[in-house]
């Protein structure tokens, strides 16, 4: 049977003190929508249909490119009246309805829920809940079949009392649902047209109501507030760091991670404390990273260290490299085999290249080194004269002693040495000294400054 998945985005969320939409409030580095819609995507539909209203234009074109279109609601009438606002543009057999602030459930879930639709027109997903109050109840009957849900607000003391919730999430035969949808009421406590109200409409036509209870409460979370968002957080991390560990990562403190994107590792990761990782980040084996480092869409080759208080962002390492502490690698930054980027060093748009060093203070930018390059503390390669970016290159086995600064576009030589304190200016020559700096000399009879007496 074809499917629809329709994601109810259209909230305000009033709770979160925000101008911004609920559902573009992020979770992982990824707004909570974008969590629904890839989780979707999954279970390849035919068509995703997004309920937009508070803030639909923003949502919209934050998600324009995800191939799904939206419907309005522009009036927050409840649940059902969302439903009724996209159900005329499906085409699908059947629809399963997903909230744009649930972002955690698992596709294997919802794959059991549709399946256990399969042979009746409606099934719901449950949750069995510590602490129901907020929920929907589900209400059986004697033989254990579900008769309706009944709203927080609307249940009796006994129904109350049942910790069967709903989790709002369910798949229906479309035309069956467009059925019940059109025979709403709105007389609850709430004023509101509940999709909820489906299930009591199904039973009454003698069909039964199939359900599926999820195991995992966190699945089914949505997030209301700041304090909510922050507790899916933790529990987003945690489960991608109990990922991590199932492959072989180490990690110093599995409750100190914090992976906003894609991550992969190979074998004997080991990762410290305090590590960040944004958008795409590929870990080769036998890496270890260093506690407070945060890494960005970058690659780090097999046995490569990166040590303490790192930053990297769109940076390439080949492999048994060394960089840090308190190290930056820019966009381009590219660190061939064996390299080595010390403590305070900034490199940008720059190949280091097989064996060579920058170990100390300097800033590299728009060059190119060669091979078993050997560059002194505090260089710094002076690439942009006010207007322009210029290159620098370095041929294999230069020296650059420490404190040189290398002004671009210039070129210095296979083997060449630029004595320590050197303005370069021209190029150097292979296999030569060269060194630009005055004479030093003493003046007698100078002064040092004095403060002045008020």
């Amino acid at each position: 049977m074809s499917l629809a998945v329709i994601i109810l985005a259209a909230g305000k969320g009033t709770r979160m003190n925000s101008d911004l939409p609920k559902v573009l409030h992020t979770l992982a580095g990824e707004p909570l929508l974008g969590h629904v819609i890839a989780t979707a995507k999954t279970l390849q539909p035919e068509e995703i249909s997004v309920v937009v209203g508070h803030g639909a234009e923003l949502v919209e074109t934050l998600f324009a490119d995800a191939g799904v279109s939206f419907a309005l609601q522009a009036e927050q009438l409840g649940t059902g009246h969302a439903v009724q606002q996209a159900i005329d543009k499906v085409s699908a057999d059947r629809v399963l309805v997903l909230y744009g602030d649930v972002p955690l459930t698992k596709p294997e879930t919802l794959t059991a829920l549709l399946d256990a639709q399969a042979n009746d027109p409606l099934a719901i997903l449950t949750v069995d809940l510590e602490n129901p109050f907020g929920y929907g109840r589900i209400v059986r009957d004697a033989a254990d079949n579900v008769q309706a849900i009944v709203e927080q607000k609307d249940a009796d003391a006994a129904q109350q009392t049942i910790t069967e919730g709903n989790t709002g999430i369910l798949c229906a035969d479309r035309q069956r649902l467009e059925s019940w949808l059109s025979s709403l009421k709105n007389n609850n406590n709430q004023g509101e047209y509940y999709l909820t109200d489906c299930i009591a409409a199904c039973v009454a036509d003698g069909d039964n109501v199939a359900s599926v209870m999820c195991n995992d409460e966190a699945e089914v979370l949505g997030v209301n507030d700041k304090l909510q968002l922050h507790q899916l957080e933790r529990e987003c991390q945690y489960q991608q760091a109990a990922t991590l560990m199932q492959q072989g990562v180490t990690l110093m403190d599995a409750d100190r991670i914090d992976i906003r994107g894609d991550l992969t590792c190979g074998k004997d990761v080991s990762i410290d404390i305090n590590c960040v990782f944004l958008g795409s980040v590929e870990i080769g084996e036998g890496v270890s990273i260093g506690p407070n480092c945060v890494i960005e869409n970058s690659t780090i080759g097999s046995d490569t260290s990166i040590k303490a208080n790192c930053v990297l962002e769109s940076a390439r390492i080949v492999g048994n490299a060394s960089v840090g502490p308190f190290a930056r690698l820019r966009p381009g930054a590219v660190l061939a085999n064996g390299a080595k980027v010390g403590n305070y060093v900034e490199i940008k748009k720059s190949l280091i290249g097989e064996g060579s060093k920058v170990s100390h203070l300097s800033y590299i930018g728009d060059s190119e080194l060669g091979k078993d390059v050997n560059v002194g503390a505090g260089t710094i390669t002076c690439n942009y004269d006010g207007v322009n970016k210029h290159k620098t290159k370095i041929g294999d086995n230069a020296f650059i002693g420490s404190n040189s600064s290398l002004v671009a576009p210039i070129e210095i030589g296979a083997d060449a040495t630029v004595g320590a304190g050197s303005t370069i200016g021209s190029n150097a020559p292979d296999g030569q000294l060269t060194i630009a700096r005055s004479k030093q000399k003493s003046i007698k009879g100078w002064k040092r400054p004095v403060k002045k007496q008020d």
